[in-house]
């Protein structure tokens, strides 16, 4: 199902996605892995992906979502795109989203519930991390300006626990937190190794202050701009030289907290060609790190 149905469908939408946003088919190819002529298929082709997603059980708008995701990670780093691809994967297997689908091809597995033993929520001794991590998403999905200052490339939240120093050691949410009609929706559970890019951005300014142990990523605009002058906030400014010959950012970064001189609670990723300007933000916990993009969106909110 994976090989026949999910791989095939996520190819052609993220390929029509990324030609939406202007990139050539060969470029396409290249980061798809997969040849030019292919890509021109897929680009032919009229809603195949969205029945290879049904026949499967998952919801056109879920598949275009998902999508969206694969594309902004491919652009980054197709490693990125691998761990995401991984994440949507098991988080459908964990919730039996293609369970009816698999059954009506085996009858035999009936009671087969493998995969949601496997794939699905279940309690550790970290679970109150997981929780932490998760109350702080639910306030963001309870919010109802906070969808205002979401980015394009949607928002994650990551949270180091006590003696991180890896990505595999911080809690993020698979999938990220994506725009659904107007409001904010997590599809999955909080999870360990769920991110690299923003989990990398948080060990960096780790490895400057120790103090800082969550992160949140959010749009970065002129109206965001005013909103950090209103509160007294002034984020480190990445030089955008620097960060348009290193798209993930890090290396930028890094160099920046090198001259930096006092607490940082904000950084301004500029952007590059074809990858959208960002804030992030960052706190002692995910939900103070919540609590400030809460107290931005307000702001944000507030003007004209």
């Amino acid at each position: 199902m994976m090989v026949d149905s999910f791989l095939p469908a996520m190819r052609e939408a993220v390929a029509k996605r990324l030609r939406e946003e202007g990139l050539s088919q060969g470029r396409i190819a290249s980061l798809l892995g997969v040849t030019q002529a292919s890509v021109s298929l897929y680009l032919r082709s009229e809603g195949r992906s969205a029945e290879l997603l049904r026949r499967i059980g998952i919801p056109e708008e879920e598949g275009l979502l998902f999508a969206s995701l694969l594309a902004e990670d491919l652009k980054k780093n197709p490693v990125y795109a691998v761990s995401t691809l991984y994440s949507l994967w098991s988080d459908a297997l964990g919730r039996g989203a293609m369970c009816h689908a698999h059954r009506s091809l085996y009858p035999q597995l009936a009671q087969c519930e493998v995969c949601i033993k496997t794939f699905g929520g279940h309690e550790t001794h970290s679970g109150d991390v997981i929780e932490h991590v998760a109350e702080a998403v639910r306030m963001v999905e309870a919010s109802s300006t906070f969808v205002r200052i979401m980015p394009e490339v949607s928002v994650n939240i990551a949270y180091a626990p006590e003696g991180a120093s890896s990505v595999q050691e911080i809690v993020a949410v698979p999938g990220r937190i994506v725009k659904v009609r107007g409001t904010v929706r997590s599809f999955m559970r909080p999870e360990y190794g769920a991110s690299t890019h923003v989990a990398n951005v948080l060990l960096a300014l780790m490895s400057y202050d120790r103090s800082i142990r969550a992160a949140m990523n959010v749009r970065y605009d002129q109206k965001v701009r005013r909103s950090l002058i209103k509160m007294k906030i002034r984020p480190l400014l990445l030089d955008e030289a620097s960060v348009k010959r290193d798209s993930e950012m890090i290396g930028p970064l890094r160099a920046a907290l090198k001259r930096a001189t006092g607490p940082v609670v904000g950084v301004i990723d500029p952007g590059a060609p074809g990858l959208e300007p960002g804030l992030y933000l960052f706190a002692h916990d995910a939900v103070k790190v919540v609590h400030l993009g809460l107290k931005v969106a307000l702001a944000y909110a507030a003007q004209p």
